[in-house]
């Protein structure tokens, strides 16, 4: 088959199934599974695609047009630089959580200027996203990850390992910070934040792929802040930070959680819509 057939039937194929950006999908879909270009698309939409490889983008085609993501399908997703590898218990990093790592980073940076090192704390690290980031770009830096599934705890090991990060990357299995110990500069975190009774109401590539949970915050989404808003303060250094990334509407009562467990907030940071995003807490 000549790739311009297959993008051809590809877009259409989406394009009944009622995929929003088609078009968009189907080309990723395709050049992943072929191993084509967009460059060759352009200049040479008469090469003949391997039968096998047209077997496997159609397949691939099929998941999608039923509701899977496409970085599900492709197993891996772009998150700050970095490739990481997902898995049936991990979340689908996504770019707004990429707003904590930018909070984060400068004060990580002028830690290890002026102290040579920094300690974090990932808690639900699912594919380590957070904490791979940040010690990628923090050459001093090391991380633990900490995450209830242990589907997920292998994927962030793998991730690490992949991304030349495994030996300054802990994983380790817990409920929050029940088998935690020792203190941290930084503790950091994109927990589960939806409402129980919203879950139904999500978005199908979220609702069927995504792990529950890793979104059901509990009745009111913040089952997980409470947690983490009592128990932070035991395992952070004096003058250390907790980031957390929050619901649009939960910047009020996310901030009076931890303000009655003796923090105070440092910042808040919108995400790429100019919803509230991340919030930074300081111990009083």
């Amino acid at each position: 088959m000549k790739l311009s057939v297959l993008l051809g039937e590809s877009r259409a194929s989406l394009a009944e199934a009622g995929i929003d950006d088609a078009a968009l999908d189907a080309r990723v879909i395709v050049e992943h599974f072929s191993g084509t270009s967009r460059t060759d698309a352009i200049g040479r939409p008469d090469m003949a695609i391997d039968p096998r490889a047209v077997a496997a983008t159609r397949d691939a085609i099929a998941r999608r047009a039923a509701g899977e993501p496409v970085h599900r399908i492709l197993g891996f997703r772009e998150f700050y630089g970095l490739k990481l590898f997902l898995s049936a218990e991990t979340l689908e990093p996504r770019p707004d959580t990429e707003t904590l790592v930018d909070a984060v980073l400068p004060w990580l940076r002028r830690r290890v200027a002026a102290g040579g090192a920094c300690r974090l704390l990932d808690l639900g690290t699912g594919t380590g996203a957070i904490a791979l980031a940040l010690l990628a770009e923090v050459p001093q830096a090391t991380a633990v990850g900490v995450d209830l599934s242990a589907d997920a705890l292998a994927t962030a090991g793998r991730n690490a390992l992949e991304n030349g990060l495994s030996e300054r990357f802990s994983a380790i299995r817990s409920n929050w910070f029940e088998a935690v110990s020792g203190r941290f500069d930084a503790i950091v975190s994109n927990p589960p934040y939806i409402e129980s009774r919203e879950i139904a109401t999500l978005q199908r590539e979220v609702r069927e792929f995504d792990p529950a949970r890793a979104l059901d915050g509990g009745p009111d989404g913040l089952d997980a802040y409470r947690t983490i808003a009592a128990q932070a303060a035991a395992h952070l250094e004096p003058d250390g930070l907790v980031a957390v990334e929050i619901g649009h509407a939960q910047k009020r009562d996310v901030t009076h959680l931890f303000e009655r467990s003796g923090f105070r907030l440092v910042e808040a940071r919108s995400d790429l819509a100019g919803r509230d995003r991340v919030l930074v807490f300081g111990r009083n």
